[in-house]
């Protein structure tokens, strides 16, 4: 890794994902990547200025450096929602200029913002004079017909005019009709250059790289062109990835599957005794052993058990034991073969 980014707060995050990354996946996402930025789901400005903040903007102190996400296009909301935010305590407030679904369309923010840099340099605009921390931008490349590199520079220079510093950049464009969120993340090619490039000719930015990084050495490729790396879904389906990366970034060693999902006990434990069911804390860590030794059964463990009423840590404890004895058979039958083969 490129030394300039040994101790940079944005070397590694995790995307803000909707339904996926609420408080509880963040703690124990940040017991996997003690030094990543965590991101918030989505929140509509008018839903933090209007809403329950206890439920939408409430984090545990183990989560810093957590950042929150807004989702609007009125400047004023915006600048209101981030200061709220700072009250609350968040370390960051990020603009969404990325997401493509109808529903986001049709409140005029998102995505469909690409096509507006005017309103959005506004609303950055709003949102840095309202708060000391920092703000932010998660972008795409474009939208829909725009396949012009200039374009994207332009959007980002007269965003940057505002002050902003900070993009992290998904690396495709989004089409607006005719794709549903899943399929813009995987149908639109990747153009990774175009923030390479961004970078090489802005080196006053800083630039994070989102979109298809899946291992820790994809990681390392793209900080030697670029200020982050923000990783998405493979944090969640096979969260040990996110764990792998922060340890090779910052030279700390793996922990243990087992150890890590152990380290989440207390606060697991400390959510039962609040009243919340397993399940909000369960389906989070559901990936932790995929492509291990019973990393199925661990996964069925919790998906039969974790609905129940009465289900508490003593399931994720029977899941954690159910895979090693699934590891130790394997590694059994293993060292079987190898003896009739010496044998033969």
């Amino acid at each position: 890794m490129p030394l300039n980014h040994a101790h940079d707060a944005l070397t590694l995050s995790v995307a803000p994902m909707m339904d996926w990354t609420d408080s509880h996946c963040r703690v124990f996402h940040r017991l996997l990547a003690p030094h990543a930025r965590l991101y918030t789901e989505m929140v509509h400005a008018q839903a933090v200025i209007h809403g329950d903040r206890d439920r939408l903007l409430g984090f545990d102190a183990s989560e810093h450096p957590v950042a929150l996400q807004l989702g609007g296009s009125d400047p004023a909301d915006l600048a209101e929602a981030s200061r709220i935010a700072e009250q609350w305590g968040y370390d960051e407030v990020n603009l969404n200029v990325g997401c493509p679904s109808d529903r986001v369309q049709a409140g005029r923010f998102g995505a469909c913002l690409m096509k507006e840099p005017a309103l959005v340099a506004d609303c950055i605009a709003a949102m840095l004079a309202a708060v000391a921390i920092p703000v932010t931008v998660k972008c795409r490349l474009g939208v829909d017909e725009q396949e012009d590199y200039g374009a994207f520079r332009d959007f980002v220079d007269q965003v940057a005019a505002t002050g902003c510093r900070t993009f992290f950049v998904h690396a495709r464009k989004a089409w607006l009709q005719g794709l549903s969120p899943k399929e813009n993340r995987e149908v639109p090619p990747l153009r990774y250059e175009w923030a390479y490039q961004l970078k090489r000719e802005r080196p006053q930015l800083d630039i994070a790289v989102n979109g298809g990084i899946t291992t820790p050495e994809a990681v390392h490729e793209h900080l030697c062109h670029s200020d982050g790396v923000m990783l998405g879904r493979v944090a969640y389906h096979e969260p040990y990835v996110l764990h792998q990366v922060d340890a090779a970034l910052w030279q700390q060693p793996l922990r243990s599957r087992a150890d890590l999902l152990r380290a989440f006990q207390p606060y697991v434990q400390s959510q039962l005794d609040k009243g919340v069911a397993l399940k909000h804390m369960a389906r989070h860590v559901l990936g932790l052993f995929h492509g291990q030794p019973g990393g199925r059964m661990f996964r069925q463990i919790l998906s039969a058990g974790a609905h129940r009423a009465d289900a508490d840590w003593r399931l994720i404890e029977q899941a954690i034991e159910a895979t090693d004895l699934a590891a130790q058979r394997l590694h059994s039958e293993s060292a079987r073969a190898s003896t009739s083969e010496s044998a033969s």
